[in-house]
């Protein structure tokens, strides 16, 4: 009997490639979505889909006794909310109650494995000194990174829960959306930087980050986070350079200064009937100087090998963004 898996988020982006990961790995994949989930990505996989009411603790008991995971993973969040309160609720609460269902239901679960981010972490100063222990120092400087530390913290005091945490860095690959409008961006030959102070930036791509939380679920270690990343590197031209020579498109490079930028993401706020791409929170990881990690812990502890840099990886991504027109 293959193991059933529960994979929150499942309409996501990293969802799409999770539930591939899983189903690749012999696993019976629940995609855990919302009534309004576009989910015509996902109907070629063989999945059965459920909708989790993340404000009850009884009723996702229910659900988790219902069909009997022996793994969870849980990449339901936002990276875009109206206020704090918002993110706390959507990014914490929600994973603390399924943390506490997933304790009192009579299943047989082998680990519970949360997505969190490197912005629960914060950035680092240019010229930090390695390694950095995971989790060391945590100093989140948005509203979204301090509501996943919170949820990392919250999901700590269930001692009696085989818990992991995942904190990826940039995630980037095919059916990504915020990367993909600088793409277009680029590809109409502007390459647009803000400030000029120089900085380290990381990335992984989402097929490693799957194969991580795969790799996750089956190990023996419990109750750890780690930094996933594919443990190199960028100065803030990398991508931009990386997107010239897979494309062969010429670019003007213009650097935008970071006040004018600030006024731009405070006048959009305001104007805007959404959440705007680019807001003060977002700006404020645009202009962090490292977000380089290191990735020695999980290469130790769970065998975590990136198959892609970011030159493979973008390759593969800026092919399937041709193929399926979305340029």
């Amino acid at each position: 009997m293959k193991p059933r898996i529960l994979i929150t988020g499942a309409s996501g982006f990293i969802g799409y490639h999770l539930i591939s990961a899983a189903l690749n790995a012999g696993m019976e994949v629940h995609a855990a979505i919302r009534s309004s989930s576009k989910i015509s990505q996902l109907q070629h996989f063989n999945l059965k889909y459920v909708i989790p009411d993340y404000t009850d603790t009884d009723s996702l008991c229910k659900l988790l006794e219902e069909y009997q995971y022996s793994y969870i993973v849980h990449a339901a969040g936002v990276t875009r909310a109206n206020s704090e309160e918002e993110y706390k609720t959507l990014n914490a609460v929600y994973t603390l109650n399924l943390a506490k269902a997933a304790r009192a239901a009579d299943i047989p679960l082998e680990k519970f494995v949360f997505i969190s981010s490197l912005a629960a972490l914060g950035p680092v100063s240019y010229n930090a000194t390695w390694p950095i222990p995971d989790g060391a120092n945590a100093n989140p400087i948005t509203m979204y990174g301090q509501s996943k530390l919170l949820a990392e913290e919250l999901l700590a005091g269930q001692k009696d829960l085989p818990w992991v945490v995942l904190r990826p860095t940039a995630v980037y690959g095919p059916l990504e959306r915020d990367l993909f409008v600088l793409f277009k961006t680029f590809k109409r030959g502007m390459e647009i930087h803000v400030g000029r102070t120089p900085q380290q930036l990381s990335f992984v791509y989402v097929k490693d980050l799957a194969d991580a939380v795969i790799l996750a679920l089956t190990a023996p270690p419990i109750h750890t986070g780690y930094n996933v990343s594919d443990g190199n590197s960028y100065d803030r031209y990398a991508l931009a350079n990386i997107f010239k020579r897979s494309l062969g498109v010429n670019m003007l490079r213009i650097h935008i200064p970071t006040p004018l930028v600030k006024l731009f993401a405070t006048v959009s706020e305001k104007v805007s009937r959404g959440i705007p791409l680019l807001n003060n929170e977002k700006l404020r990881e645009l202009n962090a100087q490292s977000w380089n990690c290191n990735i020695e812990q999980i290469r130790r502890d769970l065998g975590f090998n990136p198959n892609y840099n970011l030159e493979t990886g973008m390759k593969e991504t800026l092919n399937w963004y041709k193929e399926n027109k979305w340029f």
